[in-house]
């Protein structure tokens, strides 16, 4: 059921305009909030466009309206009459303030409203993306925080979600790595039992640049005859780096028979990276785990047989000695590549046997990817080939839905990509350190009487909350500067404002318990000041905002109306005495809806992903 006056509203006009001029049955009914309170909480502005469609006065037709709608909306508001018709045509619509405390009523259930589906559905959301032997830097905050945020709102809205974090655990540049690490260690001069991701990221980096070879350098100093000397050093690099590469292909080849030797470097390497990866994630509150972890690794199996299925079938085809899956009947030009011409697999053929595996074996009917925005094309290409393939397919032979959840790029104050000062991608471990001391740094300032035992444990929670809301509150395709200041501001638009305001309301009731003042759980509701009623009508819109952030898969969308309910309880709680009320009906109906209100922000930062506290 909808709780939101304003939907309801719109469903019942809806059906008034349909009855009242049938030939525009669908019309949109412009319900909108009322600009003067006095006059009314809600307008509907269908008349004058309808108008000009009949060939009637508008007031003619808002009266047509009027006559229909009386009946469908007397149980959510005051009776409709000529003398709601304002002006040219609007309609002014006054709400019950029975019917408001009846609606909150419903609202207040353990669901909150937001019933599970009687068959819910499978969901995969990929997200996070870590690479082995690599860092995690700022450019995961967003894959990791994004996708942790969509799999909670799909779960509060009752779906099994399947997280998988796509691991970048195969190939070449791994078995770069992996030689350069039997090297070392066969030297002595590395112990595997004792190695840390900063040397993995290290030896990464290394073995990198020695299987780069200077080919074009060699190629030009032959060319302009630049001497023996500088022609020996370019010819031992290139024939070092050859050799390098050569060592690494002949590594991979024996990770990919799981060669006990090398599958147990691999293997150690793995635990290294997830380890670290698995506990970064747990500082900014995402519920990524070990069995989350889907690496490259474990569809490697699966390319192979893939690409020879598409073949047979005719979907792939050969094009200058490489094998593509032409699109064109997708409105995409560009075909997909799923294998290069020396036999050689890609992230394409990947990614399609991971669709394969999440659609039939996992039973997902909507896979969610959340990955970097400059992906478009590729996903574009990947989803169109998976569709055409029929690897999109569930168990019960229906397409799943695929979705990539793109999000743009986190700036620097100087409008470009985050960065060292080196031009390094700035490490995740050290962003979140420099967000924990900056936020203890404003509690010591802000709240010295914390015990300061408590003051760690509510910087890492307002930190928290700094960095995942201001990643969730604009546009997810929209790029945004990071800047701690403007994150950790308790004031404005910010994830410690929405604790802070939380906070403040749990504080209403530690002092109504240390004055006896009961707070019954089911004390009638009196939804009668201006402030309770735009409080009331801000709780009864959660459980659609949490519908439209599943739906669209916009977190912001459930920033913004959390943002607008502390603000509205705020305006409350200035307009209205709790614990001072006039009177014990009116205390105890306002110390409920502080409690519904305390109840839908915790359930709302929880589905961001935020931790709450008791102070602050």
């Amino acid at each position: 059921m909808s709780f939101d006056p304003l939907a309801i509203l719109r469903s019942r006009f809806a059906q008034a305009i349909g009855l009242a001029v049938p030939e525009h049955a669908g019309a949109d009914p412009l319900i909108a909030p009322g600009k003067n309170p006095a006059f009314g909480d809600f307008q509907c502005n269908a008349a004058m466009s309808l108008a000009k469609l009949v060939g009637k006065p508008p007031r003619e037709v808002a009266g047509w309206i009027v006559r229909h709608a009386a009946p469908l909306v007397g149980d959510v508001a005051e009776p409709l009459t000529e003398a709601s018709i304002a002006g040219p045509g609007f309609i002014n619509i006054k709400l019950r303030t029975d019917a408001l405390a009846d609606l909150l009523n419903r609202l207040d259930t353990p669901t909150l409203g937001i019933d599970p589906p009687a068959n819910p559905p499978t969901v995969v959301v990929d997200l996070c993306g870590v690479n082995l032997a690599k860092q995690m830097h700022i450019g995961h905050l967003r894959s990791t925080v994004i996708g942790d945020t969509l799999a909670r709102v799909l779960e509060r809205l009752g779906a099994r979600v399947i997280r998988q974090n796509h691991v970048g655990d195969w190939g070449l540049p791994i078995a770069m790595v992996t030689a350069r690490l039997m090297d070392e260690s066969s030297a002595g001069r590395l112990d595997l039992a004792r190695i840390t991701l900063d040397d993995l990221d290290r030896a990464y980096r290394a073995a990198q640049r020695e299987c780069e070879r200077d080919a074009k350098g060699l190629a030009a100093a032959r060319a302009w005859g630049m001497g023996p000397k500088a022609l020996a050093e370019l010819e031992e690099q290139v024939a070092g780096a050859e050799e390098r590469y050569a060592r690494a292909q002949a590594v991979l080849v024996r990770l990919q028979r799981h060669d006990r030797d090398v599958y147990a470097v691999w293997q150690r390497i793995s635990d290294v990276t997830m380890s670290a990866c698995l506990a970064i994630c747990a500082r900014l509150n995402a519920r990524v785990l070990p069995e989350h972890s889907a690496g490259e690794s474990s569809y490697a199996g699966l390319l192979a047989p893939l690409v020879a299925d598409l073949e047979g079938r005719g979907i792939a085809e050969p094009s200058d000695g490489a094998l593509v899956v032409r699109l064109n009947d997708a409105g995409i030009e560009e075909p997909l590549l799923v294998r290069k011409r020396d036999g050689g697999f890609l992230y394409a053929t990947t990614d399609l046997a991971a669709i394969r595996h999440r659609a039939g074996t996992l039973g997902a009917s909507r896979i969610v990817y959340c990955v970097d925005a400059r992906q478009s094309l590729h996903f574009r290409q990947v989803f169109a080939g998976a569709h055409k393939a029929g690897y999109d397919r569930t168990p019960g032979g229906e397409p799943a839905t695929l979705e990539h959840a793109a999000f743009g790029t986190i700036l620097g104050e100087d409008g470009r990509p985050f960065k060292t000062r080196s031009g390094e991608n700035v490490r995740l471990n050290d962003v979140i350190d420099e967000a924990e001391q900056r936020a203890l740094a404003a509690i010591e300032q802000k709240n010295a009487d914390l015990p300061a035992d408590a003051k760690p444990a509510v910087a890492r929670a307002v930190a928290v909350a700094a960095m995942r809301y201001t990643d969730l509150s604009g546009e997810r395709t929209k790029d945004y500067v990071f800047n701690y200041d403007r994150m950790l501001a308790f004031e404005g638009d910010t994830g410690p404002y929405l604790l802070y305001a939380l906070v403040r309301i749990r504080s209403i009731f530690r002092k109504a318990t240390e004055r006896s003042i009961a707070a019954p759980a089911d004390a009638p509701l009196a939804v009668v000041q201006p402030a309770e009623k735009s409080l009331a009508l801000a709780l009864l819109r959660y459980p659609q905002a949490v519908r439209d952030a599943g739906t669209t898969l916009e977190p912001h969308r459930l920033c913004q109306y959390l943002s607008a309910l502390a603000a509205a309880f705020s305006a409350f709680f200035d307009a209205c005495p709790v614990l001072a009320a006039p009177d014990e009906p009116t205390r105890a109906s306002r110390l409920r809806l502080c409690r519904i209100t305390e109840r839908v922000l915790a359930d709302g930062l929880d589905v961001l992903g935020i931790p709450t506290l008791e102070r602050m």
